[in-house]
């Protein structure tokens, strides 16, 4: 399986969901794009054995990932403060790949129905819905 987990500003969610599913799916492919250096660094500490920066490289990984994991923004242009660009919101929006969005206010977007938790429990949800699509429940 091909995990492709965005993030910017900092990468903390991305770091975070980088760690997770290292821990649950060490079998799969993770390979972590950020948006801006730090947050790629920061899911590099977390261990994504691979990683890249920018614009392109969500473009292109998009194309082969099963699932593209990260905040709500990564399908919303200019999301993120603006590290979104359109070209990657249509990229992952695009995508032929499962979608896990995790509901933080970092966009414009409120997805109505949605509890409140903590990062620490969405990321919970997204490593369980990334292990079902892998059959590994």
């Amino acid at each position: 399986m091909h995990i492709l987990v965005i993030d910017g500003q900092g990468g903390r969610m991305g770091a975070a969901l980088t760690e997770q599913i290292k821990k649950n799916l060490p079998q799969a492919e993770l390979i972590a794009i950020g948006t801006n250096s730090m947050a790629t660094a920061a899911m590099l500490r977390a261990g994504a054995e691979s990683a890249a920066t920018g614009e392109n490289p969500v473009v292109v990984n998009s194309v082969w990932a099963d699932v593209i994991v990260g905040p709500i923004g990564i399908i919303t242009a200019n999301a993120l403060l603006g590290e979104i660009t359109p070209k990657m919101a249509a990229a992952v929006s695009e995508s032929r790949a499962k979608k896990i969005l995790l509901p933080v206010s970092r966009c414009a977007v409120t997805v109505i129905g949605v509890q409140e938790k903590p990062l620490a429990e969405y990321v919970k949800e997204a490593v369980a819905q990334i292990a079902r699509c892998a059959g590994k429940d």
